[in-house]
């Protein structure tokens, strides 16, 4: 209870320019969130549909493993969706690299999606709070030099004591914030080296010669 109640006099003793910072926080917090959980599932549905896909491949049923691609809407489907096509009219190993490669940089700014924006947030929150100690620090000096001689000292050393709490209230903020940003990168780059690794794989399977892809598809 303690601890509580000393949070809520460090952020009333900081003044108005606390709260600006805790909106920037918190937005920060909420695409975390988003953020986090997209990814894990992202990651998820990318190995169950693979699982799925990876069987036919194998088999040298092309046909097969894009109707089941077409049934997904992960990411790993929508890449193989662009190479498996290009087999299906029987085009060169280097055009169905290029068509998954342009699937890829489709599917990448939905997994880089506002992850850039908390670095940016982290940044504003630090230059936040040094705008607020620095306009605390000119109220406490025009405090000060109206105030009595023997008051000034306690009154300016109890004034730059709150003009600080915005300053460290914007650190702590961006600390978080950018601590966020590097294990979201991690993440997302995670997700692109899986759907990278899967990409070759099936374009290796791919390039196995196999039976006509146009009967596989009657079939």
């Amino acid at each position: 209870m303690e601890i509580f109640n000393g949070i809520i006099k460090f952020f009333q003793d900081g003044g108005q320019f606390m709260y600006p910072i805790l909106f920037i926080f918190a937005s920060g917090v909420a695409i975390v969130i988003e953020r986090f959980i997209f990814l894990s599932a992202e990651r998820i549905r990318n190995r169950k549909e693979w699982e799925r896909i990876v069987p036919h491949l194998y088999k040298g049923s092309f046909g097969d493993a894009l109707l089941q691609a077409k049934k997904s809407r992960s990411a790993i489907a929508n890449i193989l969706i662009y190479g498996l096509e290009r087999v299906q009219h029987k085009q060169s190993r280097e055009e169905v690299e290029m068509a998954m490669e342009e699937g890829m940089m489709e599917i990448l700014p939905r997994l880089e999606r506002r992850t850039h924006y908390l670095s940016t947030l982290a940044n504003v929150a630090t230059l936040l709070g040094l705008l607020g100690t620095i306009i605390g620090l000119i109220q406490a000096f025009t405090v000060v030099s109206q105030a009595d001689p023997a008051q000034k000292a306690d009154l300016l050393s109890a004034s730059i004591s709150v003009a600080m709490n915005t300053t460290a209230f914007g650190l702590m903020a961006a600390i978080l914030l950018l601590i966020c940003h590097s294990v979201l990168q991690t993440k997302t780059t995670e997700v692109v080296d899986s759907l990278e690794m899967a990409s070759v794989k099936c374009l290796n399977l791919i390039s196995v010669p196999r039976g006509d892809f146009e009967e596989d598809i009657a079939a």
